[in-house]
């Protein structure tokens, strides 16, 4: 997990974006909806990191590690 912490202005920045449901300092909670996506997305060999600015969510903001950590979306 990152050590990376979100500042209120870019938790509140996250929390405009529609595919995701929460936002804490040190986490993102998505939407069902955007899991689903994501999942069948990535089964047909689209990157995470695609998926991601696809749904118009900030890559810079996110972090590479965090998105790629996310390969298997509960």
């Amino acid at each position: 997990m990152t050590k990376r912490y979100f500042t209120k202005m870019e938790q509140e920045q996250l929390k405009c974006n529609p595919n995701v449901q929460a936002v804490s300092e040190k986490a993102i909670t998505y939407t069902d909806e955007f899991k689903r996506h994501f999942i069948a997305e990535n089964e047909k060999g689209k990157f995470p990191r695609e998926i991601f600015e696809n749904a118009g969510l900030d890559v810079e903001l996110i972090g590479i590690k965090r998105i790629e950590s996310n390969h298997n979306l509960p």
